[in-house]
């Protein structure tokens, strides 16, 4: 017999932007959600959303009307909770200048690595 594979949530953001951040909160909600039922969770950032993962520029975007949180605080939330954020390295050429800098923990994988992930058995995918 083999053992239950555990279930896994892989979210793709691509629609957010500078422009409109607001599109980066609820993938970021959804994901510590499942961290907090004990899914493991990835977020793949693709398109223009990759331009969301620099951290100065993730400081001074206020996402929500109230802006009680910056994007940043809300990524560093997401973090904690033990969510893995990748960045597509296309996207990183397409929409950054070069040497832009990223949160220390995003890692690299391109769109290949969330389509795995979206054919996985016990794996379901959001894409946002």
């Amino acid at each position: 017999m083999t053992a239950p594979l555990e279930p896994g949530l892989a979210i793709l953001v691509w629609s957010a932007s500078d422009q409109d951040p607001a599109r980066c909160v609820t993938p970021l909600m959804l994901a510590q959600t499942a961290r907090a039922l004990d899914m493991e969770v990835e977020l793949h950032f693709a398109g223009p959303a990759v331009a969301l993962l620099q951290p100065s520029l993730a400081a001074s975007l206020y996402p929500t009307a109230t802006a009680e949180k910056s994007l940043l605080d809300h990524l560093n939330e997401t973090l904690a909770a033990g969510v893995r954020i990748f960045a597509c390295a296309m996207a990183r050429q397409a929409y950054l200048p070069p040497g832009a800098e990223l949160l220390d923990e995003v890692r690299a994988a391109g769109i290949t690595a969330f389509t795995v992930r979206s054919v996985e058995p016990g794996w379901r995918s959001l894409v946002f």
